[in-house]
């Protein structure tokens, strides 16, 4: 059985520092990737991540001075030469860092965000017909254009990943027989075409003109 939501470990906070680190692409590649996998060796890393293994040792150095990941211990057997990593919490969180460098970091990281789960979502159309039926079957793709207030998005955000997070990788622990790791990103945002402009966007309108005389 899944642990209750409010006996989950919390996402940690990420500062300033640690969010201008994160907000180059490889480095938020391989913090995800730590995530959803658990502890990788830069080598492993460099297979999925798509750079070097020694650009990932690199990154994940720098990912370390701010930490955000940390050496793991090595499994009996491992080559005494490689140095698996590891994210150091079950989750972050992005949010709460002010200032607007700390704004602008958080908002590459955002975007990375993004842009990671696009790509990783294109890389599994292109493999399904490879991959198990009941896996292809199960998957889901929705969108829904919501009619909500603010109050009312934090609260059924708030309700679903107190459904949802108990199924996280780092925090599952009675995982049955037959799980897999499934990627699940959720995204809402007040939809910018459709949305009233504030005082502080609208167009400024032009003062009536004389015609000349």
């Amino acid at each position: 059985m899944v642990e209750p939501s409010d006996r989950l470990p919390p996402r940690v906070v990420v500062g300033a520092e640690a969010l201008a680190a994160l907000a180059v692409p490889a480095r938020f590649a391989l913090l995800d990737h730590l995530l959803a996998a658990g502890p990788r060796t830069a080598s492993q890393c460099a297979e999925v991540i798509g750079e070097s293994a020694s650009n990932c040792s690199w990154h994940l150095r720098a990912l370390a001075r701010v930490g955000l990941v940390e050496p793991a211990d090595r499994r009996p057997g491992d080559d005494a030469r490689t140095r698996p990593w590891r994210a150091t919490a079950v989750g972050f969180d992005f949010s709460t860092a002010s200032g607007p460098a700390a704004e602008l970091a958080g908002t590459v990281v955002t975007g990375l965000s993004a842009t990671h789960a696009d790509r990783l979502y294109q890389r599994y159309l292109a493999a399904r017909d490879g991959l198990p039926t009941a896996w292809t079957e199960a998957a889901g793709a929705n969108g829904y254009a919501l009619d909500l207030t603010p109050d009312e998005l934090r609260a059924l955000l708030a309700a679903l990943d107190d459904l949802i997070r108990p199924y996280v990788r780092p925090i599952r622990r009675d995982a049955p027989a037959g799980s897999a790791i499934v990627h699940l990103t959720l995204r809402a945002f007040l939809n910018p075409d459709l949305a009233a402009p504030t005082a502080e966007t609208a167009p400024t309108a032009e003062p009536d003109r004389a015609d000349p005389a």
